[in-house]
């Protein structure tokens, strides 16, 4: 049974640094240490027209500067909090709506760019499921 080190007042804390706790919990496997070529390893990749069309339609418009369906959202940083994509800096990448038809708010389905320029960054990965997973689109 895992206890809370940190949640402990000091004084019953035996004299074990954070660090070491850390690096014991990983050698036994109770963490997975996750690096950049690891979330590499995970993303499959799928070509652009496999995609939705409307995918395509928001990769010209990236292309292109715009305009966005929702300038409010269209472009902002995408902060990969969820750690799927390759870690990068805080202002690698970008978020862009694919438009689901028939839907009355934006849906889940984005692709989201990584590096710059920003009309034509490296990167180009799709979602259906609102960032559960990716796919690095190829042809794009």
């Amino acid at each position: 049974m895992l206890t809370n080190l940190w949640a402990r007042p000091a004084s019953s804390r035996t004299p074990v640094s954070r660090l070491g706790v850390l690096a014991g919990l990983v050698a036994a496997g109770a963490i997975a240490v996750s690096t950049p070529g690891a979330a590499d390893a995970a993303i499959s990749s799928c070509a652009l027209s496999s995609l939705p069309a409307q995918a395509t339609q928001t990769v010209n418009l990236i292309h292109k500067g715009g305009p966005f369906p929702y300038p409010n959202n269209d472009g902002v940083v995408f902060t990969n909090r969820e750690g799927i994509l390759p870690a990068q800096s805080s202002s690698y990448y970008h978020e862009y709506t694919v438009p689901t038809p028939g839907a009355s708010n934006r849906g889940t389905r984005r692709i989201v760019t990584g590096g710059t320029p920003l009309t034509s960054p490296p990167h180009y990965y799709y979602t259906g499921d609102h960032y559960d997973s990716f796919c690095s689109v190829t042809g794009a």
